[in-house]
């Protein structure tokens, strides 16, 4: 299992991410809404300004003061460097 670094120590694993989205849509303001309603909403920002919008596959709600695109470019990595090790096997 690969974990994913969103930001002050805080990890998700990899497997589990469906999207990765920025907050500043209003879609996924009323998605962060729905989710805070029902108790979904996990906020790792740490009182931050929220930069990124992580959804899971159980519908949990991740939100992060870490960029959008600087977790994308984490999962890249970490997928990469996964598929360095099969091919080495």
């Amino acid at each position: 299992m690969r974990f994913i670094n969103i930001g002050f120590g805080n990890m998700v694993s990899a497997s589990r991410i469906v999207a990765i989205a920025c907050p500043d849509s209003a879609p996924v303001k009323r998605l962060v809404q729905d989710a805070k309603e029902d108790a979904r909403v996990i906020d790792v920002s740490c009182g931050r300004r929220t930069r990124a919008v992580i959804i899971t596959d159980s519908d949990h709600v991740i939100l992060s003061a870490i960029a959008a695109e600087t977790i994308t470019n984490r999962l890249a990595d970490d997928l990469s460097s996964a598929d360095e090790e099969t091919e080495e096997e």
